[in-house]
């Protein structure tokens, strides 16, 4: 593979987006950009600085005060806000339950677009979100649209719990998923959808490998 390709990854919550661009990305030698982890690092500031979290203009002066990045290392990427790690911090259930009212505000999307694309410029980037095929990297190589039943994205969201030691209700998370899809689908700022030159992808039945080799097909499609 000679060009080094901007591939982008999104789909509704727990459809596996962020595990399978770790493992694509570390597989290509690409660089892994979580989108996902920059909105949940700027919502768990809010919450802990009193931000409201629907309030576009305060959150976009809260971001000109963060410094945000995106670190790899050998246990995965990790997390920090200036010189804070909030790795571990931005995965609690208060940050994911409330990370979609910050994403869905405008003035926060604007605040962080240029950052998102400034990562992705040179390629060789794996990019995962719910918008990036769409609005951040309109232009990818590749776009591919992941998705599994309500189902079995919160068993998955269970079992990755459960292995963190972090409590966990099966149904709760069903509920909390559907939802999720639902704020995420109708907001009005770069809402969750499939862009029309995207790969459909279900991942219900699939493995990680599964789903890895199904994508690599892909680019072979892009770079034949």
């Amino acid at each position: 593979m000679n060009k080094a390709l901007q591939i982008a990854l999104d789909g509704p919550a727990g459809a596996g987006k962020s595990t399978i661009a770790k493992s694509l990305a570390k597989k290509l030698g690409y660089v892994y950009i979580d989108t996902g982890a920059i909105y949940r690092a700027v919502t768990y500031r809010a919450i802990q600085d009193g931000v409201m979290l629907e309030d576009g203009p305060a959150l976009a002066a809260l971001i000109s005060n963060m410094s945000i990045r995106l670190v790899p290392s050998e246990h995965g990427q990790r997390v920090f806000d200036g010189e804070v790690e909030v790795t571990d911090d931005i995965r609690s259930s208060e940050v994911t339950n409330n990370v979609s009212f910050v994403a869905r505000q405008p003035e926060v999307r604007d605040a962080l677009m240029d950052l998102q694309r400034d990562l992705a410029k040179d390629g060789g980037i794996v990019m995962d979100g719910r918008d990036i095929g769409t609005h951040v990297l309109p232009n990818a190589d590749l776009k591919v649209f992941m998705t599994a039943s309500v189902e079995e994205r919160a068993r998955r969201r269970h079992e990755e719990n459960v292995s963190k030691g972090i409590p966990s209700d099966y149904e709760q998370l069903k509920e909390e998923i559907a939802l999720r899809d639902k704020r995420d689908s109708e907001r009005a700022v770069a809402p969750l959808r499939q862009a029309e030159d995207a790969h459909y992808l279900d991942t219900t039945e699939l493995s990680i490998d599964g789903v890895v080799e199904a994508i690599e097909q892909l680019i072979g499609e892009v770079t034949a």
